[in-house]
Parts: C-alpha cells; sequence; structure tokens
C-alpha cells in the first residue's frame, strides 16, 4: 500500500506571539467594507435614527445606531434577517466581527433597532434613491409598475370576514343545539334512575354543562367580532397583525400585505415603492407613479403597468400629474362576444353631434341629465330609437331578444380613456419591456434571497421591513454597476464631505464670535481714546 499524506493545520493549542488579526481575514475587496464605506457617509441623527446624537444619560452606553444598522445590512443581503440569527453571528463571523469591531449584541437589541426606527429605514431608503440621481444610475424617463404579495406574521385563521364570521356562528349554534339536547337527555336519564349510579349522571351532566358553557363563550366572541366589523368600515378583522388581510391572487389566498415598487428602467433599480393591504391593484397606480416621479425628480414620466392596475379615474389623475401611463385595456366583454353581438368598441364617437353613431350609422340620442353608475362615476347615456333599431338589418347583432333599443353609456371624461387607448395600439414594445424590468426585483428578492414574508407585525414596522429589502436590492445592483473600487471612492468623498462641513459648522460660529469680539473690543479702545484725548487737551 501507498502511504499518503495529507495536509494539517497547526495545533490548537500553539501559542502565537503575533496572532493574526481580524484585518487579515477580509479582503480588500470584500462587500463588508463596501457597507461600511456607505454608513460611515450617513447623517443617522438627520435621518432621524435613535441615540443617533450620543449618549443620553448616565447608566451604560447605548449601541451606536450606525452598528446596528450595519448589522441588518449585512443581514439582508447576506439571508440572514433573524435579530437571533444575527446575535449568533455577530460572535462567530469574521466578517460580522470585522464590521462591527467586536461588538457582540444582544438579540433583543438588534430587534428593537429594527422595531423603533422604522421611520428612519424608510428615509434613508428614499436618500439611496436621491444617490443614485447624483450617480447618474437612473434614467428618469421610464418606469414600470406592480405589486407582489408578501406573508404577513399571521396566519389565514387569524383573520375573519363577516362571511367567515357568520358560518362559524351558524356551526356554534348548531353545537350548542345538540349540547342542549344532550344535557336535557342526561337529566332525564339522571331523573328515571335516581337509585342508581347518581355519581355517573352528576358527571356526565357537569362535563356535558361546561362544554356548553365554552360554546356559548365561544358564540359571544365571535357575535362581537361580527358587530366590530359591522360598525366599522373594515371588512376584515385580524387578531394576530391588525393590518394583515387575506389577499388573494388567481385563486392563490394568503394573509399578508401587497408591495408596490416602481422601477427604473436604466438599471432595474426600485426608485419608489409601498406597501398597502389592498388585495387589488386597480387604485394604486397614480400614487406610486407619482412618487416615482418626485423621486427622480422629472417634469413629465412614462409608467407601464399590467392589466391589473387599468381604472379611468387613475388615467386621468396621471395624465393632470404628467405621468403618461401605459396600461393594457382589459376584455370586459367577452359576453357579448360569444354571444355575437356588437360590444361598445363597435360604436364611435362623433364629436361634433356629441353623439354615439352605431355600426349601420344612426345615431344614439344623447339623454338629459347624467347617471352615476356603482363605481360612483358620472355617466352620460346615449339612447337609440326604437324605431330605427326595430327596422334595422343589424338588430340581430346588435340587441338581445327582450330587448328594443341599445344604450352606450359615456364617462364624463372619456376623452383621458380614448387617448388612452391610442397610445396602446403602439405600445407592445413597451409591454414586453415591462415584464423584464419589474419582475426582476421581485424575482431576486423572493427566489435568490428567499424574502417571501415579514418577521413584524403593524404597517409601521413592516414598511420599515420592506425598506430595509429594498436598500439591500439597490445597494447590491449599485455595487455590481460602479464596482468595488468606485463605490467605496465615492463613498469616501462624501464621508471626507462631511466631515469638513462638520468642522465648519464648528469653526464658523467660534470664528463669528471672535469677531463679535474684536468688533466690541475696537469700540471700546475707540471710547477709551477719545477719553484720553480729551483729557489731554484740557490738561495742555
Amino acid at each position: 500500500m501507498t502511504n499518503r499524506t495529507y495536509k494539517t493545520g497547526p495545533c490548537r493549542e500553539q501559542l502565537s506571539l503575533l496572532p493574526a488579526r481580524v484585518e487579515d481575514y477580509v479582503g480588500r475587496d470584500n462587500p463588508v467594507r463596501a457597507i461600511e464605506a456607505y454608513v460611515c457617509a450617513l447623517d443617522l441623527e438627520k435621518l432621524g435614527f435613535r441615540h443617533a446624537g450620543g449618549g443620553i444619560g448616565a447608566g451604560q452606553p447605548s449601541y451606536d445606531p450606525a452598528d446596528l444598522l450595519k448589522a441588518y445590512l449585512y443581514g439582508y443581503l447576506n439571508r440572514v434577517r433573524s435579530s437571533r440569527r444575527l446575535e449568533q453571528e455577530a460572535q462567530r463571523n469574521l466578517e460580522l466581527m470585522w464590521l462591527l469591531k467586536g461588538l457582540t449584541p444582544g438579540y433583543r437589541t438588534i430587534a428593537n433597532f429594527r422595531r423603533d426606527n422604522w421611520a428612519a429605514l424608510k428615509a434613508t431608503n428614499r436618500e439611496f434613491v436621491l444617490l443614485l440621481r447624483e450617480l447618474q444610475l437612473l434614467g428618469g424617463e421610464l418606469v414600470a409598475i406592480d405589486g407582489a404579495f408578501f406573508h404577513g406574521d399571521a396566519s389565514k385563521a387569524s383573520i375573519k370576514t363577516k362571511k367567515r364570521l357568520a358560518e362559524q356562528l351558524v356551526a356554534i349554534d348548531r353545537d350548542i343545539e345538540e349540547y342542549g339536547k344532550a344535557l336535557a337527555s342526561n337529566d332525564a336519564t339522571e331523573e328515571a334512575h335516581s337509585s342508581g349510579d347518581e355519581d355517573g349522571g352528576s358527571r356526565n351532566s357537569g362535563a356535558v354543562a361546561d362544554k356548553l358553557a365554552a360554546l356559548m363563550a365561544r358564540r359571544a366572541k365571535a357575535q362581537a367580532d361580527l358587530d366590530r366589523l359591522k360598525d366599522s368600515a373594515e371588512t376584515q378583522l385580524s387578531t394576530t397583525d391588525a393590518d394583515a388581510r387575506l389577499l388573494s391572487k388567481r385563486g392563490h389566498v394568503l394573509a399578508g400585505y401587497n408591495v408596490q415598487i416602481a422601477v427604473d428602467d436604466k438599471h432595474k433599480l426600485i426608485v419608489a415603492s409601498e406597501v398597502v393591504n389592498d388585495g387589488n391593484d386597480t387604485g394604486q397606480l397614480c400614487e406610486v407613479a407619482m412618487a416615482a416621479k418626485e423621486a427622480l425628480g422629472v417634469e413629465t414620466l412614462q409608467a407601464v403597468a399590467d392589466t391589473g392596475y387599468y381604472n379611468g379615474a387613475a388615467l386621468k389623475e396621471c395624465e393632470e400629474g404628467g405621468i403618461v401611463a401605459y396600461v393594457p385595456l382589459p376584455k370586459r366583454t367577452g359576453g357579448l362576444e360569444e354571444q355575437g353581438r356588437f360590444t361598445h368598441e363597435a360604436f364611435s364617437y362623433d364629436a361634433e353631434a356629441d353623439a354615439y353613431r352605431c355600426p349601420a350609422g344612426e345615431l344614439l340620442r344623447p339623454m338629459n341629465g347624467v347617471k352615476t353608475n356603482s363605481g360612483g362615476r358620472l355617466e352620460i347615456r346615449s339612447v337609440s330609437r326604437k324605431s330605427i333599431c326595430k327596422a334595422c338589418h343589424l338588430r340581430e347583432q346588435c340587441l338581445g331578444q327582450k330587448s328594443d333599443k341599445r344604450t352606450i353609456y359615456r364617462w364624463q371624461h372619456e376623452a383621458v380613456i380614448e387617448r388612452h387607448r391610442e397610445r396602446m395600439k403602439e405600445a407592445g414594445a413597451l409591454m414586453r419591456q415591462r415584464a423584464c424590468l419589474v419582475e426582476h426585483p421581485f424575482g431576486t428578492l423572493k427566489c435568490r434571497a428567499g424574502y417571501r414574508h415579514f418577521l413584524v407585525r403593524g404597517f409601521a414596522k413592516v414598511r420599515g421591513e420592506w425598506s430595509l429589502m429594498a436598500l439591500c436590492y439597490n445597494l447590491a445592483r449599485v455595487l455590481n454597476i460602479l464596482g468595488f473600487d468606485g463605490f467605496v471612492a465615492f463613498f469616501a468623498n462624501r464621508t471626507a464631505e462631511k466631515a469638513i462641513l462638520h468642522v465648519l459648522r464648528a469653526v464658523v460660529p467660534a470664528i463669528g464670535r471672535a469677531a463679535a469680539s474684536m468688533k466690541r473690543l475696537s469700540a471700546n479702545l475707540g471710547q477709551n481714546l477719545a477719553i484720553i484725548c480729551v483729557r489731554f487737551s484740557t490738561a495742555a
């Protein structure tokens, strides 16, 4: 046999006069150095982080918010979000040991930082978008908007709807009735056999009575929850996370939140985002697009979204706000097409006559006044003539069997829809680009990083955690775009500028005070010289 030798490390008990530094284990291009450069360039006190101004009293000093922010950025970039996991990593991970300079904060301290600084985390995410503008990494011409569901820290069973509560009450009433019958049966049996085993009958009756009391308590609670929903404007009630809701899309139901993002087309960076608990995207288009426009600092902006965002009122708001929206029109006339009848699009609008013209060329008369539809829109009705429809050769393709006239409804701001419809005729390339842009961040966060749920509860804290996710996504992309050296150099310059400004803020007031003192001194000297001159002239 051939004897093989293997590499061996030094003995664990061997003494070393010059132990290796932690610095030696962190390469010069290690991403933790980028995190260090970025956080050192931030004005944490201005961003609103707690205790950013230093100690606030006697006792053990608090941890620097910069160190805790570094820990979270490192964790979210490396798929470590749990405060307990971060506590463990701080004690064994050389990169995190270097980043925190050997500090080992406890998991409660780490968790409380994320909980208490949600507003500062949102501000940090917004400021990073401003840095992206300074770095000229944003195109500022086109954004893609989309939403995705994220699980909340609540189960589907913990969220109650009116329908679910009503069904629960029916089931409880049925059980109460059955237990009531069982209790009555036990009582009758006990009376009939009073000379027999009285203890056994008492035990059975007592058990049934206890279960009946528990059911009554459950019924009272369910009724109170139902009354609470009826009194409020809410449709759901969550007992675990008050702001989480049941969201449904394509048959998939989860308890959580709907995250809306706007992605710039130049480098697929998130420029605006919001967390809502409405599963319908219809009312989110304008708000997210306007937030993106403000973040980009532009006068006009193109925004593309999928069919779920189509809404006439939202398109009108976007047009008034300088947003050119591209949203595919939903197909809502499938029933008429299946019946072989003309849809609304087959009726052309005659602007001069302010009326619709049917496929046969006849005008539909606009009715006086307006009608409010179920969605709250004010619409003008245009109605055909019965006599013309009765003799029309296209009657079967236009009217139902029991109809004798056709009515077309026109929204007061239908011109907005018409302009949008014309834009969409040439928007095929933009819609294909939309999927490539906006699906990238969600795919990266959900599939690569595994961030499909939130660890915290409530709108405020959930929005703070989402800000951390979005910030780390943008941070990782910018690091890849600029390269390590360019990224660190940029933030090193910002740190130097911040230090100079700090010195100037301290020096300028001191110079002003010195100048004021010199001015007062010169004034006093002038007065003293005048007195001396007067005394000298008097003595002469």
